[in-house]
Order: C-alpha cells, then sequence, then structure tokens
C-alpha cells in the first residue's frame, strides 16, 4: 500500500503549498490561492482566493499556469487561472504584489462563451479568532460603520456593501481595502469553516447569473496593518462537568436489511444507538419502518432513534399518525423522534424565498400530540446553518440536532482540519439556541449525504479532495482516524448527548482505521472529560480513565506519525485521579 493511499485513501497527493516570506510578511500559495498570511507571527488574514462556483455552489478548479515571478524588490507573481464549464472558459490573470507594508492582489479576465456562475471573484477569510474583534466598515457611500465581528454565529451577513475593512486584534490594525464589484460578510463559521468570509456578489441578486462572452471582470484586494494597542486574545472553551456522549450510526431502511442479516457487522464497534433514516420523499414509509422493526428484533440490545422527514401531505397529522401506525403494525419501537420537514433540508440563503412548508410550531404541537410517550427533538438532518436560520420552538422538545461537513466550502486536507477550529464556535452558539435542552449532533462525517446548497451531492470518480461530495476517500484512511478524534476532542466540552460521526454501510460506513477509533471512542460513552484540545496540530482527549492523541497533519510530531492516533491508560500513566 501506497504512502498516499494509507494516509488519504486515495493515490492522488496532497495539493502543493509554497511557502512564501517577505521580511516579516509571511503566506503560502496553493492552487493560485494565498493563505496563512501573517506578518511577525500573526495571522492578518486565513486567506485571499480568486473562486468560481457552479450552479450547484460546488468550487471549479482552475487550470494553472504561472507567467512571470519577481523577488528583486518584495513579491511580484502573475498568473494565468482557466475555469471552464459547460463548454465555456474563463480566463484570468491574477497578480500579487507584496512587501513588507502591503499585501495587493487583482484578476482581471473575460469568457470566451456564456458562462453560468453562482459566484465569480475575490474572496478574503479573516480567521475565526477575530470573533469579538473591533471592526470598522467603509462602505460604498463614503459611510463608516463602527463595528465587531459577532461572537455567537449571526445566521445573516454581519457586514454589506463593504469597500473597506479594518480590525483590531494581537498588536495590529488591519486594513482590507476592496474593488470591482459589490462586497458583502458571511459568518463562515457556521458552515464549519474557522472563518469570517468576505465575497462579492450579494446574495440578494439572483443565481446562477450570466457572463457574457467578452465581458471584462476586473477586482482587487489590498492589505495593509500597523502596530497598534489591543487586548490580549481570549481564551479557549474550558472543559467543566461534561461526559462523552453516546455514540449512534446511521443507517437507511435499506441497510438495516442487510444488518439484520449480518448483525457482527457493527460487533467491534459496538454503538449505543443507530440512527433510523424515515424519509417520507422516497415513499413506502411503511416498509421503511418495517425494514427497522426487523433490525429492531435482530438487534434489540441497540436504542433506535427515528429520523422522521416529513412532507406533510395532505396535512401534518395524517402523515405522522400514518408513520405512527406503520410503527405500531411493524412493532418498531423507537426511543426518539427527531421531526424535521423536508424542504427544511435544502438551506435558504438571504434574500432568497422560503419555500412552502408548515409552521415549525404546529409541525411539533402534531408530534408531540402523537407521539406523547416518545422523546421527541427537533432541529434539522441538515448543518448547523439551517438550524441558526430557522429555529425550532422549544416547548415541546427534549433535544435538538444538527449536522457537521469539513467539506461545504473547501476540501484540501489542511481546510478540512482547520474547520475542527470552528466547531466551539458552533457549539456555544448553539447552545444560545437550545439553552440546556439535549443536544445532539449526527451525522457528522467528512464526506456529505445530503446537499443543502445544490441539488445533488457532488460525484467523486476519482477519489479526489471534492467540495460537498458523496464519498470522500479520506474517511477510509489513516486521515479520516485522526480526524474524528479531534471532532470528538472539539465536540466534548459542549454537554453533546449523541453523536453520530459515521454510518453504517456505504462511502461513510465502518471501513478502515475508522473503525478501531469508533470503537474505542463508543467504550468512552458516559465518562467524565477531563481534557479536550486541539492545538499545534495535536488533538488531545482525556475521558473517563482514557488519553488519546492524534496527529492531525502529514508531519511526525513526536512519537506520533503522519496522521497517526494513540490511547493510554490514564491511571496507569498517574493521569486524573479516578
Amino acid at each position: 500500500m501506497s504512502t498516499a493511499l494509507e494516509l488519504y485513501g486515495t493515490e492522488k497527493p496532497p495539493a502543493k503549498v509554497e511557502k512564501i516570506s517577505v521580511g516579516k510578511l509571511t503566506f503560502s500559495l496553493q492552487d493560485g490561492a494565498l493563505r496563512h498570511i501573517t506578518y511577525d507571527g500573526v495571522e492578518l488574514l486565513r486567506g485571499i482566493a480568486f473562486l468560481v462556483r457552479d450552479r450547484d455552489w460546488g468550487t471549479l478548479a482552475p487550470r494553472l499556469t504561472e507567467i512571470s515571478r519577481d523577488t528583486a524588490n518584495g513579491f511580484a507573481l502573475s498568473q494565468r487561472m482557466e475555469y471552464e464549464s459547460h463548454g465555456a472558459t474563463l480566463d484570468v490573470t491574477v497578480d500579487v504584489r507584496a512587501d513588507e507594508t502591503s499585501l495587493t492582489v487583482s484578476a482581471r479576465g473575460s469568457a470566451d462563451a456564456l458562462f453560468e456562475t453562482n459566484r465569480t471573484g475575490f474572496t478574503i477569510l479573516h480567521p475565526a479568532g477575530v470573533s469579538g474583534c473591533p471592526a470598522v466598515v467603509g462602505h460604498s457611500d463614503g459611510s463608516v460603520e463602527e463595528a465587531a465581528f459577532p461572537v455567537l454565529i449571526d445566521p445573516w451577513q454581519p457586514f454589506m456593501d463593504i469597500v473597506s475593512l479594518a480590525h483590531e486584534r494581537d498588536g495590529y490594525r488591519v486594513r482590507c481595502e476592496l474593488s470591482g464589484d459589490t462586497f458583502e460578510m458571511e459568518d463562515q463559521r457556521q458552515w464549519g469553516d474557522a472563518s469570517f468570509k468576505t465575497y462579492n456578489r450579494p446574495l440578494a441578486l439572483p443565481w446562477p447569473y450570466e457572463l457574457q462572452a467578452g465581458e471584462t471582470i476586473e477586482q482587487s484586494v489590498r492589505l495593509t496593518w500597523e502596530a497598534c494597542e489591543t487586548e490580549a486574545s481570549k481564551a479557549t472553551d474550558e472543559v467543566s462537568d461534561a461526559t462523552f456522549p453516546e455514540m449512534a450510526l446511521v443507517i437507511t431502511a435499506e441497510d438495516a436489511s442487510r444488518l439484520a442479516d449480518s448483525p457482527q457487522d457493527i460487533a467491534k464497534v459496538a454503538p449505543q444507538r443507530l440512527l433510523c433514516h424515515i424519509d417520507a420523499a422516497l415513499g413506502d414509509i411503511e416498509g421503511q419502518i418495517a425494514a427497522f422493526a426487523a433490525l429492531q428484533n435482530a438487534l434489540p440490545s441497540l436504542v433506535y432513534d427515528a429520523e422522521l422527514i416529513g412532507i406533510y401531505e395532505p396535512s401534518v397529522a395524517d402523515e405522522l399518525i400514518a408513520m405512527k401506525a406503520a410503527m405500531e403494525a411493524s412493532d418498531f419501537k423507537p426511543d426518539s423522534v427527531l421531526v424535521c420537514p423536508s424542504v427544511d433540508r435544502q438551506s435558504t440563503p438571504p434574500g432568497s424565498e422560503w419555500p412552502e412548508c408548515p409552521p415549525l410550531d404546529l409541525i411539533h404541537n402534531t408530534a408531540a400530540e402523537v407521539f406523547p410517550d416518545i422523546t421527541r427533538g427537533g432541529g434539522m438532518v441538515s448543518f448547523f446553518p439551517e438550524l441558526n436560520r430557522k429555529r425550532p420552538p422549544l416547548e415541546n422538545l427534549s433535544f435538538v440536532s444538527h449536522g457537521l461537513c469539513p467539506i461545504v466550502h473547501a476540501a484540501d486536507d489542511v481546510s478540512v482540519i482547520e474547520t475542527l477550529e470552528a466547531i466551539p464556535h458552533i457549539t456555544r452558539s448553539a447552545r444560545a439556541i437550545i439553552g440546556d435542552l439535549d443536544y445532539r449532533i449526527g451525522p457528522a462525517t467528512i464526506a456529505m449525504r445530503q446537499n443543502p446548497y445544490g441539488n445533488r451531492t457532488i460525484p467523486n470518480p476519482d477519489n479526489g479532495r471534492v467540495c460537498m461530495a458523496h464519498d470522500d476517500p479520506r474517511h477510509r484512511a489513516k486521515f479520516g482516524a485522526a480526524y474524528l478524534i479531534g471532532l470528538a476532542a472539539s465536540l466534548a466540552p459542549a454537554g453533546v448527548t449523541v453523536w453520530a460521526p459515521s454510518g453504517v454501510y456505504g462511502p461513510r460506513g465502518l471501513e478502515g482505521p475508522i473503525v478501531d477509533v469508533l470503537a474505542a471512542l463508543a467504550r468512552c460513552a458516559g465518562q467524565k472529560v477531563y481534557r479536550a484540545e486541539v492545538a499545534n496540530g495535536i488533538a488531545t482527549l482525556e475521558v473517563g480513565d482514557t488519553k488519546f492523541t492524534a496527529n492531525l497533519t502529514p508531519d511526525t510530531i513526536g512519537d506520533l506519525g503522519p496522521y497517526d492516533w494513540a490511547q493510554s491508560n490514564l491511571a496507569d500513566a498517574g493521569g486524573n485521579d479516578l
């Protein structure tokens, strides 16, 4: 087995990264984008990139050609980026100019034919660590707004109509000047990205839109910085009295029949629960529920949670009553039901028209009448943005749930690991919404089960690193095992009661090194969390009498090789007084 296949589940190597230094200014070049822009060790920006997205919000990979480079006076780079979509080519020249006082990135290009896109232009990423920092926003009418980056995640854009944006952090005042289009910002932490993203073309405008043949695109970003007095960065969340959550594995009705015939398929992992996906949009509700009843009969020791996706035709009551009748007829006895409208699986971006759906109050009040003796939950079977934008009524709920996915906006290895930085921001913001209700997470896998932002998940036949892909090969490799420990450590302080980090079968199922990690973490359910940290490339989790460490990098760190993990007994090492 090759090293690449062992580490990543694919022969495709990681993206090449080139480190650039101009005096105290440093940044990385990766696939034409600038990342981790720092000055004297302080991160000014997480990234600047010229991005093109298709009608499903998939990110198009450019064909990249370096035109020229000059390091005689600072740093200068000119590169050609060609994007192809449905027979049309968008040809863009991106220029980078840097010295010890400023960094400018500019772009100019045009398409050779009608080019359909949801977004074309620069995105600027501020690191999630600027949360709470003072900001000054310049607008196109010349006005200036004094504000701050939000601490809790904003469901909508925190800043609009941006021509300049300055923030203060870690001893520096950092200023971005933007030109060429109308820019606004979204709180990208809610998708799991460890950043605030400033992008061009407001979401309130129609999309997809078309670039005409020969139409010129011209944009620029100018970054400057200066020393100033700032408060020290805030400490990260501390573990208090959290206990480690029970583990659920996600399963469909089709796979329930397979597992009922082969119960040994999950014996090694030994989860506490199964999350049963029941979807009215697929039809044959009776057949779906009957499959789970047969599985429950074959594996009665597990706890069964039902994810009830409703279309609510002809009515909410009729559909939920039919589901309850099917459960009684087949003798399926779920411990809990999570009720979610099918249309809410799709995201409703700012400025878009909300789809027709019965009010959530009506849905959950009806669920309380139909399932009075079953633990009931709400929230979203998609991700936190959908929960944040459409919050469930809490009075009839015992728990709230949402999923996680680290490849919504970027799928390279570094970006996937960086999403772990955003999880404490997500869980803190979710707690502000749901209070002390039980909090569940699932599914939470690298690859996407369903795409809230397009008509489909993105195919990945070549086993690449693809945004919003249905199948990600890293799930089945050492990378996936290390990421899972990082995910566990990031979630542990939030007091989550149930998490679903894997399916049973399929591309997000039980295969590869992740199986051993799942088994070890499942044994920790209900035990006290003493330490949970992701820092300096290492994830550390101390729970009960067990310590987990994982290397989240492709480099050897201490005794851990690339993406290796280790498990040890804290009592033997003189750890926590248990």
